[in-house]
């Protein structure tokens, strides 16, 4: 039989097509991919160059973090001098003539008015009327001054422009008492009544409207100074803390990369790295040392300067009231004995002596101001009250001692000045108490510009204590804006400098 072949078998069925790929990539850095998985893993910290970069990365870190703190500091330092020294401090300083130029004004017309047609008692009628011109043009830059302190004190601008609007009454006031004065001509002593009334109204309206907010404009200025001061020598000697902390603890960690560097490589000490450590102990040394002589510095200029300067101003103020409180005293006989009690008043703000169980009058103030003021010495402890107690607690011997011994010498010979006046008043002698107050049989007039004078050389003392402090705590802080980060930049490169020989021995 035969056997026909076979038909060939089908062809296979051919495999589906690969998808389309997707157009070629760039392969992925298996480096870079390396790496950053081994950065995240931690795994370089396992190696000795990585720890030599984490030493550094911290270093280097803490080093910028002293280079903020030490600025900030500096900084703020800056802004304590500026504002006691420089800005607010002289200007309310400058605002405590407001309160002795207005009083001093109202002293004088008392005077033209007490010496009538007599122009030659006293400095004069034509001196009298220059003084009085001159403390008003004192007032208004005292005034200015203040209105610039007020920035933006709705509250002491306010009372700034009441002070300034008061002024132009009382000047219109003024005016008119001393015209009638010259219409008048009386004899010295005898004043009109019409002339009287009409300085009662300006003399009151300076008493009780102009001089007690002149005396609180001082006053919340000189407080809100003090406060400034306060916060910023807190933050001076806050910074001062952060400076050494940072810098300890970049200090504490050069000296541990110091030692790795040493145990690892067993060699001796890198001269870099000691380089950096040194200058990172000078920067921090002489950084927290600025610091501290800064805060001495201002505490200086505020406590023995700004201080001082302040409270002998309000004393020289209210002793010029006082003066004129003599002539207001002869001037108004219906008002002696309440400005006999204003006069005492205003002693016992200057000086306070201990009376014991002794009545507080006039006659026993000149005895305890003989007692207490008579046998004071600088350095000891001070046996009154007042303005010159608070000095005389603070005072040494030197210049600043022998200028308030002599100060307290001549305010007891215008005390005595007093005393003889009141008695020849006391005594019906009207017109001698006019002359000895007025210089004509004494010596009054001379010996009060001799205590002003005196007081105004005590001043002199602490205004220089005041500028040489200043002057330190901007000498000391010369330069300082380019020393930290010059030497910061220093520090960073010892310490790369240092370690990249040993990095450069893996590569």
């Amino acid at each position: 039989m035969t056997m026909s072949p076979a038909p060939p078998a089908a062809p296979a069925p051919r495999p589906p097509a690969p998808p389309a790929q997707p157009p070629d990539r760039a392969p992925a850095d298996p480096g870079r991919g390396g790496r950053l998985r081994t950065f995240v893993r931690g795994r370089w910290l396992k190696t000795i160059p990585g720890r030599i970069r984490a030493h550094v990365v911290l270093c280097v870190a803490a080093l910028v973090a002293l280079l903020a703190v030490l600025t900030v500091a500096v900084g703020n330092a800056r802004d304590s001098v500026e504002t006691i020294g420089h800005d607010a401090g002289p200007q309310v300083v400058a605002t405590g003539t407001l309160y002795f130029a207005l009083s001093d004004m109202d002293a004088q017309v008392s005077s033209i008015l007490l010496i009538g047609r007599e122009h030659g008692l006293g400095i004069g009628y034509d001196e009298t009327l220059r003084v009085y011109e001159k403390r008003r043009g004192e007032a208004d830059a005292a005034a200015v001054q203040a209105a610039q302190l007020a920035g933006r004190d709705p509250a002491l601008r306010r009372t700034v422009q009441e002070v300034l609007d008061g002024l132009g009454k009382y000047e219109r006031l003024v005016g008119q008492a001393m015209q009638l004065d010259a219409q008048s001509n009386h004899a010295p002593g005898e004043t009109p009544a019409q002339v009287l009334d009409a300085y009662r109204q300006a003399t009151d309206l300076m008493k009780l409207q102009l001089l007690p907010k002149a005396y609180n404009i001082t006053l919340d200025t000189g407080a809100n100074v003090r406060q400034s001061y306060e916060t910023k020598r807190s933050a001076v000697l806050t910074g001062r803390t952060w400076v050494a902390l940072t810098g300890l603890v970049a200090l504490l960690l050069l000296v541990a990369t110091q030692l790795y560097l040493v145990r690892t490589f067993r060699r001796v000490l890198n001269p870099a790295l000691v380089l950096a450590t040194l200058g990172t102990v000078v920067l921090t040394a002489v950084g927290a040392g600025l610091l501290t002589a800064h805060a001495g510095h201002i505490r200086t200029a505020k406590e023995d300067g700004f201080d001082s300067i302040l409270q002998l101003s309000r004393a020289r103020a209210i002793s010029h009231s006082a003066f004129g409180d003599e002539s207001r005293y002869l001037l108004d006989p219906g008002r002696a004995d309440t400005y006999e009690q204003t006069y005492l008043d205003k002693s016992l703000s200057v000086i306070y002596p201990d009376l014991g169980d002794r009545p507080v009058n006039l006659e026993n103030y000149y005895a305890g101001l003989e007692e207490k003021a008579g046998a004071y010495r600088p350095g000891q402890a001070s046996p009154f009250l007042g303005f010159f107690g608070d000095e005389a607690r603070t005072v040494d011997k030197g210049r600043e001692g022998d200028a308030l011994a002599r100060t307290l010498a001549a305010y007891r010979t215008v005390q005595r000045n007093d005393a003889r006046m009141r008695q020849l008043a006391s005594a019906g002698n009207r017109a001698g108490a006019v002359d000895l107050r007025m210089g004509r049989t004494s010596n009054a007039i001379r010996d009060f510009d001799a205590y002003d004078a005196a007081l105004s050389s005590l001043t002199a003392v602490h205004q220089d204590a005041f500028d040489k402090a200043i002057r330190d705590a901007d000498g000391g802080l010369r330069g300082w804006n380019a020393v930290p980060p010059v030497a910061a930049v220093v520090i960073a490169a010892l310490i790369i400098a240092g370690v990249r020989p040993r990095l450069a021995e893996f590569r």
